[in-house]
């Protein structure tokens, strides 16, 4: 199996996508700061569960790539706290976004709570 296949890495890669849609309206002035943030957060969220992934023989490696994974997706959900807090999203943009964040993070949870089942050795 592929990373890419991974339900997390999926719903982590949708949710990076639709946040990259959403802060495209953005105001300017939040290009280098809330902008960019978000973006690189829950994009990294995809990469740190990649790079697990292909660590997944080692446990501990596996485990804590997937820590930063889901410390990523905090971070973005913060993001996303601030966003509408400062009325960039609205109530059921902000909604429907932190669920997806909530959803990534139970994926990651149950990677990190069962790592045989993702090839790693204990």
């Amino acid at each position: 199996m592929d990373y890419k296949q991974l339900l997390a890495f999926k719903k982590g890669f949708e949710l990076s996508m639709s946040i990259f849609q959403v802060s495209k309206q953005f105001p300017k002035e939040e290009k280098y700061s809330l902008t960019d943030q978000i973006r690189r957060s829950s994009r990294s969220v995809c990469a740190c569960i990649a790079e697990s992934y292909r660590k997944r023989i080692y446990p501990a490696h596996f485990k804590s790539k997937l820590s930063d994974a889901d410390m990523e997706n905090s971070e973005t959900s913060v993001w996303l706290d601030f966003a509408h807090a400062c009325e960039y999203i609205n109530n059921e943009t902000y909604l429907e976004l932190i669920l997806k964040s909530e959803e990534v993070g139970k994926l990651i949870n149950f990677m990190i709570l069962n790592p045989h089942k993702f090839g790693s050795m204990k």
